[in-house]
């Protein structure tokens, strides 16, 4: 296969959604009909001890949640799949953030009971401001749910997307039987193995709506219901426009049940058709998009992770390839380092078992291992024209405490630690100006964060920490040089903290949006900024 079909049977998306919509689920069902697992576990089933195959971090196993993103590679019908497993939790939001910024599409999976959430809105404007595909599967149909027409409803009126459904729901809670297929107009009828949680593929039968068969299938009533809605469907809908689709503008609504497998087949094969080739990325330097086929390799960090093999304490960088092939062995250039580095080995992952890569094609994610030189946002690329993909913001933090260790004897692995985990992009981490390392000031988007990072202090560095909440809420960079003031002679209120980050760059933390116009308006030279350019 040349190099450029091989690109172009690549798909990489996001599966996004609010905590608890089955998100982790429908990711497994989607590599037991890829054929990359032989059997589902369900997260939350008690009687099996298995868990998620996307959740790898012991505090994952034990809440049944996703905290940190997993990136999954199967092959089907011809397309080589990677699939981004991203945490749900609204505490993990940065994360989910900087994963969207890899993908080339979006699966928003909605609870159908409850609709469009807080976190999913976010979430949302995310992807509409990348102009990224957003496919939407309302989950949980096997339960009491809202009136698909109100769910449509509420996913146009809230984040303010058009939709267009691709099935219909036939019946719901006990009585979900199946769904209606309005490309093939046909009725899949799917037949339940009589457990709850649905191991195995699920098999389905197919008929012509109005067909005599389908009082049997669905019952008298709910075959009646089907043709009305149907009628109505048809006559109200939107048009199906995949331009629109492709900019983000409509969303195709699946709807099904990921525990007990109804409706995933047919959204996988659905989706497959309808999602776009590996998207080219924007060259900062120029302001040209990377062709994806192009011959000379480019790629950019999103994420790191540390410690994912106890055995090895070791750090993963995980790369989008943009453009061109990834051989293992390779030489390339490091644009924020300005100096040629070697690629020794990439691996892949499903959650952590890994597997070395030996060739990767623009499109596909790889995990390079990590010796210290990476940040989020770096770009790696070959060949004389030097491209650089624009970097990755970062969100202000909105819970604050203060970190000590407990044993300072044990210093060196606290402040080892602290600053592997900063530099991974859960945390940010602060000091006083000039100060040291002894005790440190943190800032996380979500309070889960904070005990992420004490367990996980605990577990991988074997180290005991004090921590304290703080009170401030509000964060400001200074951005006037350092020399241009004095920052004891600032007319600031009482509970304002004056802090600097690992890089030296000075902050303001406040308590309220008060203390920060008290700030401005009182200190007129003072230039203060929402976000750090870091």
């Amino acid at each position: 296969m040349t190099k450029r079909e091989e690109i172009e049977r690549r798909r990489t998306f996001a599966i996004i959604s609010h905590p608890d919509a089955g998100k982790t689920t429908l990711t497994e069902k989607l590599l037991l009909y890829g054929g990359a697992i032989n059997q589902a576990g369900s997260v939350k089933g008690k009687q099996s001890a298995r868990h998620a195959v996307s959740d790898w971090m012991e505090i994952e196993k034990q809440r049944g949640i996703s905290v940190t993103s997993s990136v999954l590679q199967f092959n089907y019908a011809g397309k080589c799949v990677n699939i981004l497993d991203t945490p749900g939790h609204q505490d993990f939001s940065e994360d989910t953030y900087r994963t969207l910024m890899a993908a080339d599409s979006a699966v928003m999976v909605i609870d159908a009971a409850k609709g469009v959430e807080a976190q999913t809105i976010k979430l949302f404007k995310v992807c509409t401001l990348r102009h990224i595909p957003i496919f939407t599967f309302i989950n949980k149909m096997d339960r009491d749910s809202r009136d698909p027409f109100e769910l449509m409803e509420n996913i146009e009126e809230i984040p303010g997307i058009k939709t267009y459904p691709m099935n219909w729901p036939i019946g719901n809670g006990k009585d979900f039987k199946g769904v209606f297929d309005r490309n093939t107009r046909k009725v899949l009828a799917f037949e339940s193995d009589g457990r709850a949680n649905g191991v195995k593929m699920v098999d389905m039968e197919q008929a012509e709506l109005g067909d005599d068969r389908l009082d049997e299938l669905l019952t008298p009533d709910l075959h009646q219901q089907l043709v009305d809605e149907i009628e109505l469907l048809d006559g109200a809908a939107e048009e199906f426009d995949l331009d629109k689709v492709n900019c983000g503008e409509l969303s195709p609504v699946f709807f099904g049940s990921a525990l007990t497998n109804f409706g995933v087949g047919p959204f996988l094969n659905d989706f497959l058709r309808l999602t776009q080739t590996p998207l080219p990325r924007v060259d900062s330097l120029t302001g040209e998009a990377v062709d994806p086929g192009r011959e000379e390799f480019s790629g950019f960090i999103f994420k790191i992770q540390a410690n994912m093999n106890k055995a090895h304490r070791d750090r993963i960088a995980f790369m989008r390839i943009c453009s061109g092939k990834f051989e293992r062995g390779m030489d390339a250039f490091h644009v924020q380092q300005g100096k040629n580095i070697k690629l020794a080995t990439g691996t892949q992952l499903m959650a952590q078992d890994r597997a070395i890569v030996d060739e990767a094609y623009a499109g596909d994610i790889i995990g390079l291992f990590d010796p210290g030189i990476f940040s989020i946002g770096d770009t790696l690329c070959t060949g004389k024209k030097k491209v650089q993909f624009a970097g990755i913001p970062t969100f202000a933090p909105e819970h604050f405490a203060r970190i000590e260790q407990k044993d300072t004897m044990k210093r060196k692995q606290f402040v080892k630690g602290i600053e592997q985990i900063a530099q991974e992009g859960a945390i940010q981490i602060f000091r006083e100006v000039g100060g040291g390392m002894e005790e440190v000031v943190v800032g996380v988007v979500g309070v889960l964060q904070l005990e992420v990072l004490e367990y996980r202090l605990n577990t991988e560095y074997n180290v005991e920490i004090r921590m304290q909440q703080l009170p401030f809420e509000h964060i400001r960079w200074i951005k006037n040089e350092p020399d241009s003031y004095e920052l004891r002679m600032l007319d600031l209120t009482s509970d304002t903290k004056a802090v600097e980050d690992m890089r030296g760059n000075r902050l303001l933390l406040f308590t309220s949006p008060w203390s920060i116009d008290w700030a401005e308006n009182h200190n007129k030279e003072l230039k203060l900024s929402e976000f750090g350019n870091i």
